[in-house]
């Protein structure tokens, strides 16, 4: 399977001990760059997060964000209670009554609306290595329906990109076919130019035949036309393959554009000049949409 490097995932599990949420975003990348961020106590288990993405994701600029919440059987905040306080201010209302001569009426309720004396607290957690398997499940969860997402969109990439390969086959077919007649031209174009430069000069025809040769060699596109061939099947190979084959494609995408270019310089006709400047356009189009490969 090919992927794409643009997804998103998310899974949230619950246990005993606390419930997780991880959430995964990936967009393009050259390389793999992970940016993580986790609740102060999970910290500790950054590193085996950076590895699990490592083992699972080849490239892309990844987005990992995790939430911590209360497990099924206990809860991340507890109700505390100032005694000492509370039973302050029970006192200090009570003497305040007696030295202004009025009825202390301290109930419950109007203590426990004192500042300071209700307050909630986060229990101390249990150890981070304990929190670690409900971690690695929603991790898990997570990088599997980021993976899903990123194979789904890297199917229609595919497709895009065999489609771009086969017209792009079409244009070097056409240059294959018009090059020899251009050829042909070319060269009876230049002896007729040469034998009217030389006309009377009693210039010797062999030397003639020579240079038109020199120039028919140098201004020849059959090697190119040879490699942009090979490159070709090289890039139905590699989408068959599948897997990680960004770097790949992006590789032999440049190598035929260094033919094209090359054919392009040194046609000296204007249908194949036009064929070549058509290629040059599928082959951007082909490099966006390599760009979003892993």
């Amino acid at each position: 399977m090919i992927r794409s490097m643009t997804g998103f995932g998310r899974a949230d599990v619950a246990a005993d001990l606390c419930s997780i949420g991880v959430e995964a975003r990936s967009v393009n990348h050259r390389h793999l760059d992970l940016a993580i961020r986790l609740p102060r106590p999970l910290a500790s288990l950054e590193p085996r997060v950076r590895r699990v993405l490592s083992q699972r994701l080849e490239r892309g600029r990844v987005d990992l964000t995790v939430q911590l919440g209360p497990g099924t059987g206990a809860s991340l905040q507890r109700v505390a209670v100032d005694t000492v306080l509370a039973r302050e201010y029970a006192d200090r209302a009570r003497a305040l009554a007696a030295e202004l001569g009025v009825t202390a009426d301290v109930s419950l309720a109007w203590i426990l609306e004192r500042s300071g004396v209700v307050r909630l607290e986060e229990p101390d957690l249990p150890d981070a290595d304990a929190l670690w398997p409900t971690c690695e499940l929603a991790l898990t969860r997570a990088i599997d329906a980021l993976i899903a997402q990123r194979t789904a969109e890297g199917g229609a990439l595919t497709a895009e990109l065999r489609a771009l390969r086969a017209e792009l086959a079409t244009h070097v077919d056409a240059m294959l076919t018009r090059a020899p007649a251009g050829a042909a031209r070319r060269e009876a174009r230049l002896r007729e130019r040469i034998k009217a430069l030389v006309e009377g000069a009693g210039v010797d025809e062999t030397r003639v035949l020579t240079e038109v040769a020199i120039w028919a060699e140098k201004s020849d596109v059959a090697e190119e036309l040879a490699r942009l061939r090979s490159h070709l099947e090289q890039v139905g190979t590699t989408l068959d393959k599948g897997g990680p084959v960004g770097r790949s494609l992006d590789f032999l995408l440049q190598e035929l554009n260094r033919e094209v270019n090359t054919v392009a310089s040194k046609a000296d006709d204007l249908e194949l000049s036009q064929v070549a400047l058509a290629a040059k356009g599928v082959l951007e189009k082909m490099r966006e949409q390599v760009q979003n490969l892993e």
